[in-house]
């Protein structure tokens, strides 16, 4: 069993992040290109849901970056002193278009911050609140659940993985390469290492090839569920990462029908049936 005990990092519980953006168009091109995309909304259309993923992210000095190529913490988000993070999973609410070529404002809180001792070692969860405005109206809510891990042990077993669901009414293979995981690296301001530096991934945070990003997976989720409902607008989707995939390595997106109200069930199937992603996806019929 394990303990929940307070961190120091809770006085940061509540502070508060603002910053500004233009929805630029050349970026949401660019992640169309990355994705090898048609039909790439221009200016006054509406942002796909999870490319905001693409702004409002920190731009650090050189010198102000972490060993792994994050900023360093203790400015917003909390320093643990647990080295390894993880974007594990959020949960979001589309309220309304937040267009391409508009400048928005990301309001950001700290909402919580825990910490977890089990057998795999101490664990430190933060959750982040952001909320997007196009003006006076509130785009986007969305809750963030970041967690910290201690340094790999090398040799150390991993957890188990689990089954993904065998249940597919759609299925889509998808395979990441190394030129993608660079590109949305750069277009998301991710500089964690874990995404293009084999050599670190493998020696300081223990994978065995570099990682895909968890937001990337949740985009392609998104997108899915934009293909398998058609023209129904999304309101709520929730997403959690259960397991990583790696470059070069094809895995599946895969959705199931959840309830008689057009709800989606989605996840991502790594390459040998492991639940990598799990996530729901809700409509405005």
């Amino acid at each position: 069993m394990s303990s929940e005990v307070t961190l120091d990092g809770r006085d940061a519980i509540g502070l508060t992040d603002s910053r500004r953006a233009v929805i630029a168009a050349d970026r949401v091109a660019a992640l169309a290109a990355a994705l090898d995309l048609d039909g790439v909304p221009g200016g006054g259309g509406s942002l796909p849901p999870a490319w905001h993923w693409m702004f409002f992210n920190p731009i650090a000095r050189h010198s102000e970056l972490g060993p792994d190529g994050h900023p360093k913490r203790g400015a917003f988000l909390p320093d643990l002193g647990l080295p390894r993070r993880m974007w594990a999973g959020g949960r979001l609410t589309y309220n309304a278009p937040l267009p391409v070529g508009a400048e928005a404002r990301r309001e950001s809180e700290i909402l919580d911050v825990v910490s977890k001792g089990g057998r795999s070692g101490r664990l430190g969860f933060v959750t982040v609140r952001h909320r997007i405005f196009h003006g006076a109206t509130l785009c986007i809510e969305e809750e963030q659940d970041l967690v910290f891990r201690a340094a790999a042990v090398p040799g150390a077993p991993g957890a188990a993985p689990v089954s993904a669901p065998s249940n597919a009414g759609w299925s889509e293979p998808f395979t990441p390469d190394p030129v993608l995981l660079f590109r949305y690296s750069a277009l998301t301001e991710n500089g964690h290492r874990i995404h293009y530096d084999q050599f670190y991934a493998r020696t300081e945070e223990g994978y065995h090839d570099l990682v895909v990003h968890g937001p990337l997976i949740a985009t392609l989720l998104h997108g899915l569920a934009a293909r398998c409902r058609g023209d129904a607008p999304l309101r709520r989707f929730s997403f959690r990462a259960t397991a990583p995939l790696f470059v070069d390595r094809p895995f599946h997106l895969e959705a199931a029908p959840l309830d008689s109200d057009g709800a989606l069930s989605l996840w991502a199937r790594g390459p040998d049936g492991e639940l990598a992603m799990q996530a729901e996806a809700r409509f405005d019929d």
